[in-house]
């Protein structure tokens, strides 16, 4: 029986189907996206996909710490100007957090990112540190996009902790006013897409492939067919659909029900593995951000419950204020509920991972 389907989806299908098929491998799959609901809420929302424990923990930074890009004589140096509360991984990077003004930093994984040659002509920073280089200098998105796009240091990457090879990233960011920006490094170039409308990232292809293979789906429409594998662009499809679909409630609460809901929906199941398509890994953890009431979430896998960092609650001075860890132990299987930013302990920072000096 032949086809119904107008012939432009027709071609559509056809396009997308070809650029999943040529899609590169990755073992790393996360998803990011940002709420947009009623009263100005917003909300950001992320899950770590990996392969093997990331060795995550909660971190608190105050405001006032020396920091180096950790590359050596030509390393970008600043002192922290907000605090931050933040997830890392393995103890030697920032992966995801927030800071005290509001803005949010993710990392996730892109196997096309390409960074500039190193050449000491600029500040190099570690790529483990880029995340929370934003978190402690800026409040804002616009500040940030602003300063990046002058490309004030070189991004340097390394070997994945156990791996033999380079760490891929790009980065999102959020703030409370619903500002939102991508930041990429195809071909060696900067490439940054910035703006409320960019609410979704996920991993390969590049950002602006991304956009156009979503384009299908949009015109397919969510209520009559979306993609439902854990290939990043199925998952991009659905979150940007969930994303605005869900209602804007203006009681936060069930506000950040519903964001949960979403990030759960495009999360990848706990012990799934797939020799041939080993970007395919089991979602780890998850955080959600409320920005306007300054509250950090944190959702592991395997433990029963979610809890919150009150940001609010949190000495972030440069004379009081401590470095504190939460240490969520192995496969992050300690379990916390409610709000747990009294259960921090003090610690020593970790070292961001870095060339050998």
């Amino acid at each position: 029986m032949p086809s119904r389907q107008p012939i432009r989806y027709r071609f559509l299908a056809v396009t997308i189907a070809a650029a999943m098929a040529v899609a590169p491998s990755i073992s790393l799959a996360c998803t990011r996206l940002v709420y947009l609901g009623a009263g100005n809420q917003v909300i950001t929302a992320r899950s770590m996909d990996w392969k093997s424990d990331v060795a995550t923990n909660l971190w608190i930074f105050p405001r006032g710490m020396a920091r180096s890009g950790e590359v050596g004589p030509s390393s970008l140096t600043w002192t922290s100007k907000y605090g931050s509360v933040i997830a890392s991984g393995y103890d030697i990077s920032t992966t995801d957090g927030l800071n005290e003004a509001g803005l949010m930093a993710n990392v996730l994984w892109l196997v096309e990112s390409e960074y500039p040659k190193f050449d000491g002509s600029k500040p190099g920073l570690t790529i483990a540190a880029w995340a929370q280089y934003v978190l402690d200098e800026f409040a804002t998105v616009q500040e940030a996009v602003d300063a990046l796009a002058k490309e004030p240091f070189t991004i340097v990457t390394d070997n994945v902790p156990g791996e033999k090879r380079l760490a891929t990233l790009h980065l999102s960011m959020s703030d409370a006013t619903g500002d939102s920006a991508i930041v990429e490094y195809i071909q060696g170039k900067q490439v940054i897409h910035h703006g409320r409308q960019y609410q979704v990232m996920t991993n390969s292809p590049t950002f602006d492939e991304q956009l156009a293979l979503n384009a299908y789906w949009k015109q397919i429409g969510g209520t009559v067919f979306l993609p439902g594998t854990n290939r990043a662009s199925d998952r991009f499809a659905r979150a940007s659909f969930y994303v605005d679909a869900i209602p804007k409630d203006e009681n936060p609460d069930r506000a950040l029900a519903a964001v949960f809901s979403v990030i759960r929906n495009t999360s990848v199941p706990f012990g799934i593995t797939t020799p041939d398509q080993p970007n395919i890994s089991s979602t780890r953890w998850r955080t959600v951000a409320d920005h306007q009431r300054k509250l950090y979430f944190f959702e592991s896998v395997l433990t029963p419950n979610t809890f919150w960092v009150d940001l609010k609650r949190v000495d972030f001075s440069p004379q009081t204020g401590k470095v504190k860890k939460l240490d969520l132990g192995p496969d992050q299987d300690h379990t916390f509920a409610g709000d747990a930013t009294a259960s921090f302990r003090e610690a020593e920072p970790f070292k961001f991972l870095g060339l050998p000096m």
